[in-house]
């Protein structure tokens, strides 16, 4: 479960290490993003030492698509899904992901969703 002020890992290329949820998008009073929801963040730490050429800089406000988290997801066939970290996918203002690369696998739900892009971008499928 993630709330408001809970830090993350960023899973993909685009440059950003770490980053802290604002918001969660889906409803009036929302207060829990789960897997496959989307989260508004801010940047709070780079991956690389130069930061001259990252195209994304400390402090700059994104999407966030939900990929991992520390609490159990009960499947329907029986089966649970836990992870040891909270982590997520940058997107831009029109739901596309940010990076060209996935580093990490990701959950099989997103493959019925409408995120096929991150999908075919990721490197294994749980």
């Amino acid at each position: 479960m993630i709330q408001r002020q809970t830090y993350l890992m960023i899973m993909d290329n685009s440059g950003a290490k770490t980053v802290q949820c604002i918001s969660i998008l889906g409803g009036f009073k929302k207060k829990i993003a789960r897997i496959g929801d989307i989260i508004v963040v801010s940047v709070k730490s780079l991956r690389v030492k130069n930061k001259s050429k990252v195209k994304i800089k400390k402090g700059e406000v994104f999407r966030a698509l939900v990929v991992k988290t520390k609490n159990v997801k009960k499947k329907r066939d029986g089966t649970t899904l836990k992870f040891t970290v909270n982590s997520g996918v940058l997107l831009n203002k029109q739901n596309k992901p940010v990076a060209t690369r996935i580093l990490n696998s990701i959950p099989k739900e997103f493959r019925y969703h409408k995120f096929m892009k991150i999908t075919s971008l990721a490197s294994a499928i749980l």
